[in-house]
């Protein structure tokens, strides 16, 4: 078929107008969607008026065909919604546009045998996400030579900076593998072998030798961290084991001190008091903390450490022997419920501002002392074995009554001890992975980096930017202190 001012036939310029006719009503649809959508993401609510003219304009392109003419499609039932959230938007990433045409063989008309011809501005567009692969090079630096006519100096300009002098290999590239390792879990033998793949030949060895550069230069950052974190009125305090591979046995630990702006760790021999004393040093506040009895030993020999207990372990208690006894237990764990149900009243993030510490405080005092005095009750009226899992549960709930009170007078302490075991997940996940640490010097470089990396995430800052930043600086001025919150400043500005 040639163009349409060649066209005289009534039959086919009807049809043509059927089809013309159908492509604008789908496209006018499309607009509708597309603009509700653009409304959705930018926050605003779907203007009425653009509703209006939209189905306007669909009720114009409705002129051809006649019901009787018109395809299944258009004069169905409507079509049932799709399932599921739909394409999830991607503001991050960046978008690169790709035409697609018609090779000049393809180009018949499948109904005549014409040639097809652009139609000038119509597309159909479709999206696909796809990935680009990690690639390395050698980036070949030449440092240009000065002289002066007295021949009395030659300077050099100067060169990258490097994380050890006469090195080969980049901070970015130190802090790539850092992140890899400390924040994806992955393994450095695993890292090596990926690299392997895109032609870098590099050992696991080499990878360490980075990283230990690394941590070297962010060294003051972490202890400033550390510091932070113990100034805190309250902090969350837990500890996992962490294996020190190469000794007998393998043995050793990984302490967590959360704070609200802080995540700091330290992976030390053991969970003794003595190695507790070297996390919290002489800290002065309140720790919240779970039943482990080393915490009423730093407790007692510290006046100025308050402990507080958490009402998650106490309601795992009575978790773990309710099949025995449940309807004890489904009343103790329902008044639980109902302490972490006042909690919900507050609006998040915990601890919040002043005015949402001082609505806690109020509520807390109101309603929570209360069910506390209902609670109290229940369990010195409770009859059970005393020897019994359940007396057990009991018993260990009254011991520490004092710990888990001390949350209704300060609206800045949290119910429980849950936000420091999420603080341990990363350094869980890695262990299981690379399966601790081969030295001294590897728990103590593992301990910088995940201070630093989920102090990070903790923020809203991305880890690898926030490590890149702050050894940036570091090896610009020796002793330079970056903290993640330069960040957060930076791109809020």
């Amino acid at each position: 078929m040639g163009p349409l001012s060649e066209v005289h036939d009534v039959e086919t310029l009807r049809q043509i107008g059927q089809l013309l006719a159908r492509e604008n009503q789908r496209l006018v649809a499309k607009n509708l969607e597309l603009s509700a959508e653009l409304a959705r993401l930018r926050g605003e609510p779907v203007v009425e008026q653009l509703a209006l003219t939209i189905e306007a304009q669909l009720a114009a392109a409705r002129t051809t065909p006649t019901p009787a003419e018109a395809p299944p499609a258009l004069t169905g039932a409507p079509r049932p919604a799709r399932p599921g959230h739909g394409p999830r938007p991607q503001p991050a990433l960046p978008i690169v546009d790709i035409a697609h045409t018609l090779p000049a063989d393809h180009r018949a008309c499948p109904a005549c045998g014409g040639t097809l011809v652009e139609m000038a501005g119509q597309v159909e567009t479709t999206e696909r996400i796809t990935s680009v692969k990690l690639t390395y090079q050698i980036e070949r630096h030449a440092r240009q030579k000065y002289r002066c006519a007295c021949n009395g100096a030659v300077v050099t300009a100067p060169g990258p900076a490097m994380l050890i002098p006469g090195g080969r290999y980049s901070p970015t590239f130190a802090v790539g593998v850092a992140v890899a390792k400390y924040a994806d879990h992955l393994p450095l033998e695993r890292q090596a072998r990926m690299m392997a793949r895109e032609g870098l030949a590099v050992d696991s060895q080499t990878l360490w030798d980075q990283i230990q550069a690394l941590a070297r230069h962010l060294e003051p950052t972490y202890e400033a961290l550390g510091q932070r974190a113990l100034a805190a009125p309250v902090i969350n305090v837990d500890e996992t084991r962490w294996p020190r591979l190469g000794g007998a046995p393998a043995t050793g630990a990984v302490w967590s001190v959360y704070a609200p702006d802080t995540a700091f760790y330290r992976i030390l021999p053991g969970k003794s008091a003595e190695e507790g004393r070297q996390v919290l040093g002489s800290y002065r506040g309140t720790a919240v903390v779970d039943g482990y009895a080393v915490y009423e030993v730093l407790a007692r020999a510290g006046p100025d450490l308050q402990l507080a207990h958490c009402w998650a372990h106490t309601k795992r208690k009575f978790d773990e022997v309710a099949e025995h006894w449940p309807t004890a237990c489904a009343e103790i764990r329902t008044h639980i419920g109902e302490l972490y149900a006042i909690e919900r009243l507050v609006p998040r993030p915990f601890p919040g501002e002043a005015a949402a510490q001082a609505q806690r405080q109020q509520l807390r005092h109101e309603r929570s002392r209360p069910i506390l005095d209902q609670i109290w009750r229940w369990a010195t009226e409770q009859v059970g074995l005393p020897r019994s899992e359940f007396g057990k549960a009991v018993r260990y709930m009254l011991e520490r009554w004092d710990g888990l009170t001390r949350f209704v007078d300060d609206p800045r302490i949290p119910l429980d001890n849950n936000a420091a075991e999420r603080a341990l997940r990363g350094p869980v996940v890695g262990r299981k992975n690379h399966y601790g640490s081969r030295s001294l010097r590897g728990t103590q470089v593992a301990a910088l980096f995940y201070t630093l990396c989920e102090t990070a995430r903790l923020v809203g800052v991305d880890p690898h930017a926030y490590l890149l930043r702050a050894v940036d600086a570091a090896i610009a001025t020796p002793g330079t202190v970056t903290l993640p919150d330069a960040l957060l400043a930076t791109s809020t500005d």
